[in-house]
Parts: structure tokens; C-alpha cells; sequence
């Protein structure tokens, strides 16, 4: 197995790169991550965002609710609002 890059040596950084290539300025970042544990997908972060201009009164669980969630992400805002329906608030319904 060759570095991803040059062909020539051994890799032994992340990503399938040598040392060299690995530490070369621009090139690491011209190669996706090998890793499982890498960032993947939309909304696949750990920062603080945004919260979304308006809560949803879809449930939790239902298809509106999943609908609301892949949107949110797409935008980048923050995947819950503090006001967003919640399980509770539906069996308080129910039950009064």
C-alpha cells in the first residue's frame, strides 16, 4: 500500500497519506477522511448553532416532525427549539 498522494511511501498519517504529503501545505485537505468516526452528512456536528426562527407543533416521532428536523439541518440551525411540541404537552391534551 502507497500514500494516496505521491505513490512512493508508506502511509502512516490519516486519510491514506505519508508524513510528507500529510504535512505539505494543501494537500491533506484535498483527501476525504478514511476514518468511521469522521464528520459525515448534514447536521453531524458538535457546535452551537442557531435556533430556528419559529418552533413546530408537529410530535415527536411523526413524519412532520422528521420533515421539520432534515430541513432545520439543512440550513444549519440548531436541530430543537426550546417551544418545539413535545410528548407531554399531547397526553395534557388528551387526558384534560
Amino acid at each position: 500500500m502507497c500514500c494516496r498522494h505521491c505513490g512512493l511511501a508508506k502511509p502512516n498519517r490519516p486519510r491514506g497519506l505519508c508524513w510528507s504529503c500529510y504535512y505539505t501545505p494543501g494537500v491533506r485537505h484535498r483527501y476525504p477522511s478514511t476514518s468511521k468516526f469522521a464528520h459525515r452528512g448534514i447536521g453531524n456536528f458538535n457546535k452551537r448553532s442557531m435556533l430556528p426562527s419559529a418552533p413546530t407543533r408537529a410530535l415527536p416521532g411523526s413524519p412532520e416532525k422528521v420533515a421539520v428536523l432534515e430541513q432545520r439541518a439543512m440550513i444549519g440551525v440548531s436541530l430543537w427549539h426550546p417551544l418545539d411540541a413535545e410528548v407531554r404537552e399531547v397526553a395534557l391534551a388528551l387526558v384534560g
